[in-house]
């Protein structure tokens, strides 16, 4: 259609409102004149007959277009994509290149004909459902970006690829370039100090420095040094994938800096990534580094967003805790209960002697150092330390143990809730208490979890404990006059020996302290000891699950089929720590059922970090002892997902690298 009459046509509305105007005229000149009134009427007619037919012309010329349009690309002619300016190909049914036009060719720059191919081939993410989305999908041709969209005409389609490369460079290139902002710890720098000379202080400095000087001199960015054994490290997003991948190697360069016979260099490092500052890239660097510390340190943690990674951590912590730290927190805490109009004391689910003792040992100090109701909430039915909850009922102290339901009753806008034994809200005995209570303390040893308590007055956090009961035994020191009885001091003795498994497991020099003030208050070792007697049959589970476990890549693993079994959580337990005592068997674990849940007890002597691989299954715990639980899981498929994570962990025996 000529671009004149193609004008005309689109004027039609304004002639079909003159011609109206012109019948008006005419209508109206009737009374005047009636030959005017006949050359008016016939011209306004005439016009409105010309845009009746223009209209009509309109319409049928649009029609003709769209259907001329329709059909040639539901036949996908190859003539009609020859003369488009941008790559495109027409494909078949089975998604095969049936026909090319000449700007994918010049693209392709390639002598093999793309002909019969499949569109997937020139596809980076191979999947040709993409390319029918509303945003297409990003891909490669030749060495530039472009989008590929797809259109359907019928059995076949025909794929654009729009040149998309000065975007996606610009793109890719600030996302790689983004700001990344790490911290790294010295962080066993104090027990070097405490352990050698100055001069070998320095010289150890020296050679950590160097290490990561030579780290970051990998990179565009710097490293500038701050106090207290810290380093600041700036650099570009684009390098710590690289980090990543190499599962930060700098840990082990600087571990294999050996000061003595026993103690190695190690560092900890915070990386906080993907803020929209550097100001938030640093907070999370900070917030990073501290997680990092409270899980023990020698390792990286790498904070996006509320995502943690964590790599490293596969060396022991070294006890590094100071007793004015505990004379600050006791001052504080006994600040906190006197203000309080009472106080109320749990720990975690499933409770265990070092829970329980350690609530004791702080219901003790409240009521006697510091004058205040204090009570105890607990699951009696749950616990597993029911033998020293009996005894202590027995004695006639039943009245100090509450049900969460009875906490609810006497719990009021100024009361005070301490947590021990636990720093996660999904951990505590009652998470419904811990919600409503708004003044909250928490004291506690296991290494820092992402998700944990973040609004509590006071979190004395100390993963170089080795139990509760040995925090709790040194604030009570500090807590007014508080002396404790016999029942009292045996009740935490028993939580120490529970976690330390008699003294050998994570014990410092401050774990014997605490075991000697704990004995000087009376506490009887025998007595102890009966409070980790077992009944018969618990003593028939747990042997039955040592003799049928079996040995896998150095890890003895257990299970148990059997549901609702007397005492199944103990005997667990207690069986992880016997299958330690295998030749050649660096952890443990043993699997069992409690209703629609699998549950892992996990144990280790130190070589291999149990709680890496727990955390993997989304519990948690220490590097020696750690547990989780599966929901909605069978048994063998617990099994399965275990053994997966234990084979990606290249686990050595010690006779194997001395040799």
């Amino acid at each position: 259609m000529k671009k004149g009459k193609l004008n005309t046509s689109f004027m039609t509305p304004i002639f079909f409102v003159l011609s109206c105007v012109m019948l008006a005229m005419s209508i109206a000149s009737f009374w005047w004149n009636k030959y005017v009134f006949a050359v008016e009427l016939i011209l306004a007619l005439a016009a409105i007959a010309i845009v009746i037919v223009g209209t009509v012309n309109l319409k049928a010329y649009l029609k003709k277009m769209s259907r001329e349009a329709l059909s040639s690309l539901e036949d996908a002619d190859p003539e009609i994509i020859n003369r488009l300016n941008v790559a495109a190909v027409i494909i078949g049914e089975s998604n095969e290149i049936i026909a090319v036009n000449p700007m994918f060719e010049k693209i392709m720059e390639s002598d093999d004909s793309p002909i019969g191919m499949n569109i997937e081939e020139f596809l980076i993410n191979h999947n040709s459902v993409t390319i029918f989305e509303d945003e297409g999908t990003d891909t490669i041709l030749g060495e530039k970006w472009y989008i590929a969209f797809g259109v359907r005409t019928g059995k076949s389609s025909v794929v654009y690829f729009v040149d998309n490369n000065e975007y996606k460079t610009n793109s890719d290139e600030y996302l790689r370039s983004r700001p990344v902002v790490m911290i790294v710890a010295f962080d066993n720098r104090e027990e070097i100090e405490r352990e050698t000379e100055e001069g070998e202080v320095s010289r150890v400095t020296v050679l950590v420095e160097r290490v990561i000087a030579k780290w970051v001199s990998t990179t565009t960015g710097f490293y500038k040094k701050l106090t207290g054994g810290r380093y600041l490290v700036v650099t570009e997003e684009r390098y710590i994938k690289k980090f990543i991948e190499d599962k930060f190697k700098v840990l082990e360069e600087v571990r294999n800096i050996e000061v003595s016979d026993r103690l190695n260099a190690t560092i900890s490092i915070g990386v906080g990534r993907g803020g929209s500052t550097v100001k938030e890239c640093e907070l999370w660097a900070r917030q990073a580094l501290d997680m990092a510390l409270g899980r023990g340190g020698d390792q990286a943690a790498v904070k996006r967003n509320e995502t943690y990674q964590f790599f490293g951590g596969v060396s022991k912590g070294v006890e590094k805790r100071d007793k004015v730290r505990t004379r600050v927190i006791a001052a504080t805490l006994a600040n906190h209960i006197s203000n309080s109009s009472n106080v109320l004391i749990m720990g975690h689910r499933f409770s265990d002697l070092d829970s329980v003792g350690a609530c004791i040992g702080m219901w003790s100090a409240v009521v006697k150092g510091l004058h205040r109701n204090a009570y105890i909430v607990i699951n009696r039915q749950q616990s597993l330390a029911k033998p020293l909850i009996q005894s202590f009922e027995r004695a006639g102290f039943d009245s100090i143990f509450k049900t969460e339901t009875e906490a609810f009753d006497i719990i009021d806008d100024h009361s005070l809730l301490i947590i021990v034994d636990t720093h996660s809200p999904n951990f505590v005995e009652s998470k419904e208490l811990y919600e409503k209570c708004e003044r909250v303390v928490v004291i506690d040893h296991h290494r820092m979890m992402v998700n944990h308590i973040d609004n509590a007055l006071v979190f004395y956090h100390e993963p170089y404990a080795s139990s509760a009961c040995e925090m709790t035994a040194e604030l009570i020191q500090y807590l007014g006059d508080c002396q404790l009885s016999r029942l009292e001091s045996e009740a935490m003795l028993a939580g120490i020996m529970l976690d330390t498994k008699n003294f050998v497991l994570r014990t410092g020099v401050r774990t014997f302290e605490a075991a000697a003030f704990l004995r000087s208050n009376g506490a009887d070792t025998v007595e102890v000891k009966r409070l980790f007697s077992n009944s018969i049959d618990t003593y028939k589970i747990k042997y039955k699950l040592v003799s049928e476990a079996e040995i896998f890549n150095y890890c003895a693993i257990a299970y148990c089929d059997g549901d609702n079994l007397p005492d199944i959580r103990i005997a667990s337990a207690q069986a992880a720590d016997e299958l330690l005592g295998i030749e050649n068997v660096k952890a443990s674990f043993v699997l069992y059922k409690t209703g629609k849940t699998i549950n892992i007890s996990a144990r280790s002597l130190g070589d291999l970090n149990v709680q890496v691989i727990m955390e993997a299954l989304g519990g948690g715990g220490h590097q020696t002892m750690a547990a989780c639980q599966l929901e909605n899981t069978g048994m063998a498929a617990a099994r399965e997902k275990l053994v997966s994570i234990i084979s990606e962990l290249e686990i050595k025996n010690k006779t194997d690298t001395s040799a």
